[in-house]
């Protein structure tokens, strides 16, 4: 089934894009910033409905550009606010929360509603994003991630081809292996990508080969992929040409062939696997909000070891950014396309009820934003100056005093 962009709308520039640098480990990209890398898009004039018809917005990786990505609608536009951290990859994210992995440290960020009055009149935000905490894991080249039912946070380590969770004391904690990696080492073996959870708990993987060597999945990369059931450790789909983001949505198992650029459904029993759309880039990162997947395209430059691959041999053009499809009918209904800056996207993900959030970790914020359990919540007095806000010095805000629940 192949994608189908007929009647489509125009597509303008998207608007009102931003550019602020925040994280436990942040950086300035400068190569981001020069004259030939603005950061720009253009989308189809029905992005932005769409996102507001579904009340949600999008958080966007890309460890290419250096940036974490809120895609918001602002009217007929969609403002594209960016973030800079040091090379994010993996993020989890939902109203509450976010998590993001970044080049050496996984940073979480807690949703403080209180804060969105200090940073606009009328307040504008729904969401604001904190910083709350930093684990420094090490350069382990982190990818996808996700909660579990518990809350408990899982990650894929690719170097040392693992899945983990974190403690107070260990860089991480290694919980799965896959049966054909037979140590631990820093050595990325078989190239382990992608998670998807199934009820609260890790369900299926994603690796780009079965090898048991240092950078052993390079030599076959373009067929050698796998999708791998824990719940038996057994290999479920095989042949796969570089496969991401497996996901368990609407009681049916989906997963991402990029280096096809093609949406697959996969039986869960027998691993039959039928091609439900297509798009145009090497897909990967992918959330759902109802019959739609939001799917992240990269254009991958030349130099990129993911090159070789199907979608490289034919002259498509190739094209970053998040294209909407329907699960159903795999037509594509909308997409926002990178003009600028942004050559490739690692994780997509959608965060639903949040309309326009904001992420931050700047003092001026933190120093005086505070999370409290509910019955030290009810104990907390404010004097007269702390509840009134007229004064722009950061020192003398009104503090941000939220539910920590």
């Amino acid at each position: 089934m192949t994608s189908e962009y007929a009647n489509m709308p125009d597509m303008p520039r998207s608007g009102n894009g931003s550019d602020s640098q925040t994280s436990i480990d942040a950086r300035l990209d400068s190569e981001s910033q020069g004259p030939n890398r603005s950061l720009a898009s253009v989308h189809t004039r029905n992005f932005p409905e769409l996102l507001e018809h579904l009340n949600s917005s999008l958080a966007v990786s890309t460890y290419q550009a250096g940036k974490l990505i809120l895609l918001r609608a602002d009217g007929h536009s969609i403002n594209t606010h960016f973030r800079t951290f040091n090379r994010p990859m993996g993020l989890a994210a939902d109203s509450d929360r976010l998590a993001l992995g970044a080049f050496m440290e996984i940073a979480e960020f807690r949703n403080m509603p209180a804060l969105a009055a200090r940073l606009q009149q009328p307040p504008r935000h729904d969401a604001v994003y904190l910083a709350r905490r930093g684990h420094i894991t090490g350069a382990i080249d982190i990818h996808e991630m996700a909660w579990d039912g518990d809350g408990e946070l899982w990650f894929v380590n690719t170097l040392f081809s693992c899945l983990c969770t974190l403690d107070s004391k260990s860089s991480f904690v290694p919980r799965w292996r896959p049966s054909f990696v037979s140590h631990y080492a820093p050595e990325d073996r078989c190239h382990l990508n992608g998670l998807g959870m199934r009820d609260g708990k890790p369900r299926y993987v994603t690796s780009l080969g079965d090898t048991n060597t240092p950078g052993g999945w390079r030599a076959n990369k373009r067929d050698g992929g796998l999708l791998i059931d824990l719940e038996n450790g057994r290999i479920l789909c095989q042949g796969l040409s570089m496969p991401h983001s497996p996901r368990w949505y609407d009681n049916r198992l989906w997963v991402l062939e990029s280096g096809r650029g093609a949406l697959v459904r996969v039986d869960p029993e027998t691993g039959v696997r039928s091609d439900v759309g297509f798009v145009p880039g090497f897909a990967r990162g992918m959330d759902f909000i109802g019959p739609l997947a939001f799917i992240g395209l990269s254009r991958l430059r030349e130099s990129n070891p993911f090159t070789d691959i199907p979608i490289t041999d034919d002259n498509r053009e190739r094209l970053s950014g998040v294209w909407v499809v329907n699960i159903e009918s795999g037509k594509t209904v909308a997409f926002l396309k990178f003009t600028g800056g942004v050559e490739e996207i690692f994780a997509v993900q959608a965060l639903r009820g949040v309309r326009f959030p904001e992420i931050l970790s700047e003092q001026e914020y933190l120093q005086n934003s505070y999370a409290l359990p509910d019955e030290a919540l009810q104990q907390v007095r404010l004097s007269p100056s702390q509840t009134q806000i007229a004064d722009t010095d950061a020192n003398q805000a009104t503090p941000a005093i939220d539910d920590d629940d």
